[in-house]
């Protein structure tokens, strides 16, 4: 029983992994692409940097969200078929 929480465990952090890992890697890319252009212009304006890292964001989102959606049915129906096999 306790192997079968840590297997859960397990795929539930890939599965949380598998899908910001996306969406933190876009707002890391254009959040250093911003700060090299204010860097190098002189424009230290903070909120400059939220509608770009925005905008990229719901662009992943708005192409890779199916294939996130996949990613979490898969995880959902494997945690429900695994739940039905557990032994106390």
């Amino acid at each position: 029983m306790f192997d079968q929480a840590l297997q859960a465990f397990n795929e539930a952090l890939v599965t949380v992994m598998t899908i910001t890992g996306p969406l933190l890697g876009i707002a890391l890319v254009v959040g250093l692409i911003i700060g090299v252009f204010q860097a190098a212009t002189q424009i230290q304006e903070m909120t400059l940097s939220f509608l770009p890292k925005a905008a990229a964001m719901a662009a992943v989102l708005f192409f890779a969200g199916p294939w996130f959606l996949h990613v979490l049915v898969q995880f959902a129906m494997t945690i429900f078929q695994q739940a039905g096999t557990v032994h106390p």
